[in-house]
């Protein structure tokens, strides 16, 4: 044995070996302890009283079978069919409010067109666009030339086929894409989702050339489908862009509350646990989601949210009408109200000038304006005048929080100018922005009382 020593504590000797000759001893067996890095969330990890696979109620999911959408599926497919016998399709503007299902069944009709086209050995491509995230004329046109993935030895730059994001002439990017266009030969299918983005972005110059580049192609074709939940962007396109963009129309209606029960039923079956859902449940989420306009992804998401929450309740067996009344009052805490609330009060201050100015029928206002009515108003609840400088940095600021929206304009020999808009319910920021103590005086601004003198001066 090695070294030993003996001490006493109370009755009982505590005998301490060091450095043990015997290698057998070296194997004790200790008590198991919980592993650190999954003791946290163990109790979690092993709870499926719940959900079978929550992933079912997410936006990005793609159902098999699209409840009360065939004879949309129908009318794309039909438009599209020619594609299969190397035809152009008609160009299509599909419209529809949120969570109708438009971008679903675009997708669902391509991947069976791809799958058609595999079988009949024909060649039939589609490049799927989201132009709330690729807004430009030249990341259009790049993106597209990498969808493609083609080699092209017809390339007007033999040694970089590939399109760099940034950095060509933008003439140059249409012509390489004609080319790879060429090279690959078929049908491309170009879907332009949120299409309403690029336009107000950066105008019509990327639709005036996609629309038109079937007469620079001998063996390949395109078509584009435009998807929008907003019918007011059409009037920012030229005529011409519109008539050749608009071939086919097709408009998806709202859900209505038994449909989303049966859209609701069908992703249960996968999402959740047998039992798990009490009844009423499902009801309760549609009827909810089909009084903000019929909104699938709202229904999705109170549905799935609900069950979060009972998830987390240790307590909860099932996914209660009452979850879905808490799961109600969660999403309706808006993330961009709750921005808004907590600005500095310049910045609260500017961004009620613009309402001030939407108020007056001002839809499109620009930072000029903005900045006049705020030095107006600011004297009269006792806050010091910015500079034009920086309120145009608490205007940027803004745009980047998504709080509104911004582009810059030229106006010819009177220089540029920024100008803005709301998407957001101005209600209810109208009531956050309010709610700020030091901009309690602006509750009696009586704009209809404005003198005329003031607002012709104002307006453009």
């Amino acid at each position: 044995m090695g070294n030993r020593g003996v001490y006493k504590r109370s009755d009982k000797p505590i005998v301490i070996y060091s450095q043990p000759t015997n290698p057998q001893l070296l194997s004790v067996t200790m008590p198991e302890t919980d592993d650190p890095s999954t003791g946290l969330f163990k109790k979690y990890l092993t709870n499926n009283r719940i959900f079978k696979d929550r992933e079912v109620l997410r936006h990005s999911y793609r159902p098999q079978i699209l409840p009360h959408r065939k004879p949309q599926i129908d009318e794309v497919a039909s438009i599209l069919a020619p594609s299969l016998r190397n035809e152009t399709p008609s160009n299509i503007l599909i419209y529809g409010k949120t969570g109708t299902g438009k971008t679903a069944c675009v997708r669902y009709v391509g991947s069976e067109l791809e799958k058609a086209s595999s079988k009949m050995g024909t060649l039939c491509r589609i490049v799927h666009l989201n132009c709330e995230v690729i807004d430009t004329q030249y990341r259009v046109l790049a993106q597209i030339a990498k969808c493609l993935d083609v080699v092209d030895e017809m390339s007007s730059d033999k040694t970089r086929t590939h399109i760099p994001m940034t950095g060509w002439p933008t003439d140059q990017v249409y012509a390489e894409l004609k080319n790879q266009l060429e090279a690959g030969g078929g049908v491309l299918v170009i879907v332009l989702d949120e299409i309403d983005k690029l336009v107000k972005k950066s105008g019509d110059d990327t639709l005036y050339n996609l629309t038109r580049i079937n007469a620079d192609l001998k063996s390949s074709k395109v078509s584009i489908i435009g998807i929008s939940n907003d019918l007011s962007f059409k009037d920012f396109l030229d005529p011409r862009v519109l008539s050749s963009l608009s071939e086919e129309e097709i408009v998806f209606p709202p859900y209505n509350a038994p449909q989303l029960v049966d859209i609701l039923a069908q992703r249960a079956e996968q999402a959740f646990v047998t039992g798990a859902i009490a009844e009423g449940v499902i009801p309760l989420c549609a009827a909810l989601a089909a009084q903000e306009h019929g909104d699938a992804r709202r229904a999705l998401d109170l549905f799935r949210i609900s069950g979060e929450l009972a998830d987390r309740d240790e307590e909860s067996k099932q996914v209660t009408e009452g979850h879905v009344k808490q799961a109600q009052a969660k999403i309706e805490t808006d993330s961009m109200i709750e921005c808004i609330a907590t600005l500095p009060t310049q910045s609260k201050l500017i961004l009620y000038s613009m309402l001030i100015l939407e108020q007056l029928g001002q839809n499109i206002f620009t930072s000029g304006e903005v900045s006049r009515i705020y030095q107006d108003i600011a004297p009269s609840i006792e806050l010091d005048v910015l500079t034009h400088r920086r309120i145009t940095d608490l205007i940027s600021e803004l745009n980047m929080l998504g709080v509104i929206n911004t582009r810059v304009v030229s106006r010819g020999r009177y220089g540029r100018t920024k100008e803005m808009w709301f998407d957001a319910n101005t209600g209810k920021i109208r009531e956050v922005v309010l709610k700020d103590s030091r901009l309690n005086g602006l509750k009696d601004l009586d704009v209809s009382q404005m003198e005329a003198k003031w607002l012709k001066t104002w307006f453009r």
